[in-house]
């Protein structure tokens, strides 16, 4: 909000913390079919003048024709759902500089309906890239992953010139080592590489984490897993009832849960962000892609992930790669 919203964000309340409640919109019809519609971010946070609301926010990668109505839909339910007031943002994060909808209106004889939002457009900020660099705001860190993730186009050297330029940036803010773990899960999220870069790509990691004196970082899944494995070390400490059981069970329990979570880990994780990227790519995807995925293997997504760097379609992907 702040690095998008400026003036809007100054009228909030940011000692309330904000009360994140797009999960709770299933309870009320959204997303409960292919074709209902679904909010990226909806939250509830208080005004300066102690009053409540809620913000939605709406992030579009690709033009789209039907946006504008598609908002006005989603703040109309949503503000009888909850009974608040409603502000609707967009984030543009698309390609093309011309496309800016801000609104939308219908007239149907003498009826008029009028609706407009506010949005911020990624491409205005990335055409200072020296003041993305230098901003010690983690979004205009992100805001620079994305553009570099657009502009490579899908050629691996390219992405990864970009990647090791960008976890450099990480270093040189001198963050913490919590937001470095989670701003380094956004760019393997946002900048999937071929196997060999990915190998590349990981000493170059190894490399700066020792010249900044900074420990491994791990990304998203091996995360998981050491937090599973804490999970079932503290279980098994306390059915133990000692202290010293705790300590134990929480080593055990890592490596126990990394040999029992590793393979089936590697696949969900794999299938997350292979979806992700079809969908930032391609578009919503139709039911038997979903299908396809929930029921590949890790060899099959692997093969299908290799195909999505050159791929042209869906059809590409799912029809060239190992059955």
């Amino acid at each position: 909000m702040d690095f998008y919203f400026p003036d809007f964000s100054t009228r909030i309340d940011w000692r309330q913390r904000p009360r994140f409640r797009d999960k709770e919109l299933t309870r009320f019809g959204f997303g409960a079919r292919p074709d209902v519609m679904m909010a990226d971010k909806l939250a509830e946070v208080r005004r300066l003048d102690g009053q409540k609301m809620l913000i939605h926010i709406e992030i579009q990668a690709q033009r789209d024709s039907a946006l504008a109505r598609r908002i006005r839909d989603y703040h109309y339910r949503i503000g009888e759902a909850y009974g608040l007031p409603v502000a609707s943002l967009v984030l543009l994060a698309d390609e093309n500089p011309n496309w800016r909808p801000v609104g939308f209106r219908q007239q149907v004889e003498d009826t008029v309906t009028e609706f407009s939002f506010g949005s911020a457009k990624l491409l205005d900020y990335v055409a200072d890239t020296d003041a993305l660099e230098a901003s010690h705001n983690p979004i205009a860190w992100v805001t620079l992953a994305h553009a570099r993730t657009q502009q490579a186009h899908h050629d691996p050297d390219k992405l990864y010139a970009a990647k090791v330029h960008l976890t450099g940036l990480l270093f040189r803010h001198r963050w913490s080592h919590r937001r470095i773990i989670v701003l380094f899960n956004v760019i393997n999220w946002m900048m999937a590489l071929p196997e060999p870069h990915e190998r590349r790509y990981r000493q170059a990691v190894d490399r700066l984490g020792k010249e900044h004196g900074m420990k491994k970082l791990y990304n998203s899944f091996e995360q998981m897993l050491v937090n599973d494995g804490i999970k079932i070390g503290q279980e098994r400490g306390r059915q133990e009832g000692l202290e010293q059981g705790i300590e134990q069970g929480i080593e055990q329990g890592i490596e126990q849960g990394i040999e029992q979570g590793i393979e089936q880990g590697r696949r969900e994780g794999a299938v997350a962000l292979l979806e992700r990227l079809l969908v930032l790519r391609f578009g919503a995807l139709p039911e038997t892609a979903s299908r396809k995925l929930a029921k590949a293997s890790l060899e099959q997504v692997e093969a299908w992930s290799e195909v999505l760097v050159e791929a042209q379609s869906l059809k590409q992907v799912f029809g060239s790669a190992k059955k």
